[in-house]
């Protein structure tokens, strides 16, 4: 059985520790509520140009930008791997790494494939596979993020697929649901998947009772591949925001965890040290007794 100072040292031990878990978690819920801002700050603005997108789109012809045009065989793909910088946040870099992993093996099974990593944890990870990095993105997600690394990144990947250096790009990251549930989401961004499904979406929308027709200048045709490209960046800065966002709530609730995994342990240890107190009180009594019992003899 452990001492009674070693009972008391890890009883301090365990305290401090859950000083600082209460401290990150005081820290993370403040960086959440600047990141989950930002992030329903955009709503909007992505949400007007995904009406607008899907107007135009209406009026233009199929094939109206080569954006749009799948590939006939695929080699080439791109991975745009979302993660954290840091750890202590539970499963959430695990999972975003076991998405990306499943995904390779798969959907990717033969092709070509490489990594633009937006994280340190995910490029860690990936810089021990066989998959290369092309590009990496460190301190981006987790803290004040810029479009213009949105932009950077989309735009090499639209040049790639327009010199075909590139067939396919695919974004991985974590999708913000609710302040318990994320999740590890996959989605095509080149070749843009069919507009149908944004007009079917803004007409389903019990929000939207009018959609105004938009009159384009110059042609549809034109204007849609103006924005065609900053379709591929909003998508781009909407997945940093919503990662960012999941990561800060995913490191409060791993905080808060371990925060009561502290407490439930300090109350064991507490429990430790009254037996061992007791049993040591107990054997100092049993002592005097018996040397009474001795000298009475």
């Amino acid at each position: 059985m452990a001492t009674l100072k070693e009972v008391q040292s890890k009883i301090v031990s365990v305290k401090k520790t859950r000083q600082i878990t209460s401290a990150m978690k005081m820290v993370a819920t403040s960086r959440l509520r600047g990141a989950q801002n930002a992030m329903e700050a955009f709503k909007p603005y992505a949400g007007k140009f995904a009406e607008v997108l899907g107007s135009v789109a209406g009026k233009s012809g199929e094939g109206a930008s080569p954006l749009l045009v799948p590939r006939e065989e695929v080699k080439k793909v791109v991975l745009l791997l979302c993660t954290s910088d840091r750890g202590l946040c539970g499963g959430f870099n695990t999972n975003l790494i076991t998405k990306a992993e499943k995904f390779i093996q798969s959907e990717l099974e033969g092709k070509d494939v490489s990594l633009i990593c937006f994280g340190k944890r995910g490029r860690d990870f990936f810089i021990k596979q066989p998959h290369p990095i092309e590009e990496e993105f460190i301190g981006v997600v987790g803290g004040k993020i810029d479009f213009s690394v949105a932009s950077t990144s989309g735009q090499k990947m639209i040049n790639g697929f327009l010199n075909e250096a590139v067939d396919e790009v695919y974004l991985i990251y974590s999708e913000f649901i609710t302040m318990a549930r994320q999740e590890a989401t996959v989605r095509q961004i080149l070749p843009i998947p069919s507009l149908d499904d944004v007009i079917e979406e803004k007409e389903d929308d019990a929000d939207v009772g009018f959609l105004p027709e938009h009159i384009c200048e110059p042609s549809s045709d034109a204007l849609l591949g103006e924005m065609l490209p900053k379709n591929v960046f909003i998508q781009i800065y909407d997945a940093l925001l919503q990662t960012s966002t999941s990561e800060h709530a995913a490191r409060m609730r791993a905080m808060e965890n371990a925060t009561k995994a502290c407490e439930d342990m300090v109350g064991e240890l507490q429990t430790i040290f009254n037996k061992t107190r007791q049993a040591g009180i107990t054997a100092d009594l049993m002592d005097i007794v018996s040397g009474a019992e001795a000298l009475k003899g």
